[in-house]
C-alpha cells in the first residue's frame, strides 16, 4: 500500500476504489439530521430564554409597563416547549425511536398549539395597530404585538423545520432497524 507521498501501488491506476466499504446512507443521514436538529434546538433555546426573560421582567416589574408589557396568555403554555427539545436531545445518543416520537407529539402540543393560539390572541391587537395606528402594549418602545408576532413567526419556522428533520430522522432510523431485522 502506498503512502500519501510515496509511489502508487504497482498494478493499479487508482480507479479500483469501488470495492471499498462505505458508510451506509442512512447512517450518514442520521448524523447530518441530528446536527441540523441540534442547531434548531439551540435557536429554540435562545428564543425560549428571551421569552422567559421578558416574562420575568414583566411579572417582577423590574421595568415600568411602558417599557415591558405583561405577557400574553399564550406565552405561559409555550414555556413547556422546552420539553420536546429535551426529549429530542435525549433520543440522539442511542437512536431512541420512542423518545423521538414523544418529542414530535409533544412539539405539536407544547410548541405549535400555543403558537397558533398566540396568533389568534394577538390578532385583534395587531388589527387595531395596523388599521388605526394604536398600540396599548409596548416592548422597549416598540409595539409589543409587532415584536411578539416576529418572535411567533421565527418560532413557527424553527418548530416546523425541527418537525420536518425529526420525521426524516425517524424514517432513517426505521430503515436502519428494518435492515437489522432482516439479518
Amino acid at each position: 500500500m502506498a503512502s500519501r507521498a510515496g509511489p502508487r501501488a504497482a498494478g493499479t491506476d487508482g480507479s479500483d476504489f469501488q470495492h471499498r466499504e462505505r458508510v451506509a446512507m442512512h447512517y450518514q443521514m442520521s448524523v447530518t439530521l441530528k446536527y441540523e436538529i441540534k442547531k434548531l434546538i439551540y435557536v429554540h433555546l435562545v428564543l425560549w430564554l428571551l421569552l422567559v426573560a421578558k416574562m420575568s421582567v414583566g411579572h417582577l416589574r423590574l421595568l415600568s409597563h411602558d417599557q415591558v408589557a405583561m405577557p400574553y396568555q399564550w406565552e405561559y403554555p409555550y414555556l413547556l416547549s422546552i420539553v420536546p427539545s429535551l426529549l429530542g436531545l435525549l433520543s440522539f445518543p442511542r437512536n431512541n425511536i420512542s423518545y423521538l416520537v414523544l418529542s414530535m407529539i409533544s412539539m405539536g402540543l407544547f410548541s405549535i398549539a400555543p403558537l397558533i393560539y398566540g396568533s389568534m390572541e394577538m390578532f385583534p391587537a395587531a388589527q387595531q395597530l395596523y388599521r388605526h395606528g394604536k398600540a396599548y402594549r409596548f416592548l422597549f418602545g416598540f409595539s409589543a404585538v409587532s415584536v411578539m408576532y416576529l418572535v411567533l413567526v421565527l418560532a413557527v419556522q424553527v418548530h416546523a423545520w425541527q418537525l420536518h428533520y425529526s420525521k426524516k430522522l425517524l424514517d432513517s432510523w426505521f430503515t436502519s432497524t428494518q435492515e437489522k431485522k432482516r439479518k
